[in-house]
């Protein structure tokens, strides 16, 4: 626990007084600071200036990141005969209907994404207060909800993220593997502050992207110059 604590802190003193950074610079610096056992995740944080309470105001998409997420992604999909032959040649992890419905509800979640066939959503529906929080609920705005679960699948599975602005107006996700390269990382930073740029809601009002920061799992942040993230 001292080693991990040590560790910690002297991320935190190399990172000290940084902000504003290049992407190519921010992604370096952590990738020299990060210290964990595991290989860590590059973290991305953006604040956005918008109340997601309005509905004029939300913001949600998805991102194909060019190197992927370094993530092995389980997927399951809700569709019934053909759709579900389909579904399995496709590589998903879990295809059911009620007995999927079933184990979700007994709360067996052991997956990343969630899609379904338009026919299955009155059955999905029944999962909103489980599926909803844990921002797994196909949607059709996000490519979840489809009749195409060949290409749904392949999506979910070959570095396809999706992203959603939570209540105080900030967008999380991870966007690679520390052990990534530093090109490869940039590369997907500014694909994903591009596709939350292209996102932006007909009611944002003022400056919409405020900050932009990145970090390791288990280090601290840095914020970067947005010019460099490719921002408007």
């Amino acid at each position: 626990m001292a080693k991990v604590a040590k560790r910690t802190a002297a991320a935190r003193a190399a990172l000290e007084g940084k902000s504003n950074l290049s992407v190519e610079d921010a992604v370096k610096l952590i990738k020299s600071t990060a210290s964990a056992k595991f290989d860590e995740t590059l973290e991305i944080a953006m604040n956005l200036g918008v109340d997601p309470r309005h509905a004029d105001q939300m913001v949600r998409g998805v991102v194909t990141l060019p190197n992927g997420t370094g993530k092995t992604v389980r997927v399951a999909v809700f569709a019934r005969a053909a759709k579900a032959d389909e579904a399995k040649a496709a590589g998903a992890d879990i295809v059911g209907a009620e007995d999927l419905m079933e184990a979700i509800q007994g709360g067996k979640i052991d997956f990343d994404r969630c899609i379904a066939t338009p026919d299955m959503m009155p059955l999905v529906g029944r999962l909103g207060k489980i599926l909803g929080p844990r921002n797994l609920m196909p949607n059709p705005k996000v490519g979840t909800v489809t009749m195409d679960v060949t290409a749904a699948v392949a999506a979910a599975k070959g570095g396809e993220v999706q992203f959603k602005v939570e209540k105080a107006g900030i967008i999380h996700g991870g966007i690679g593997k520390v052990s990534f390269s530093e090109e490869a990382l940039a590369q997907n930073v500014r694909a994903f502050v591009g596709a939350v740029a292209k996102a932006k809601p007909a009611g944002a009002k003022g400056t919409y992207l405020k900050k932009v920061s990145l970090s390791s799992t288990m280090g601290p942040g840095v914020s970067l110059d947005l010019s460099s993230a490719n921002a408007e």
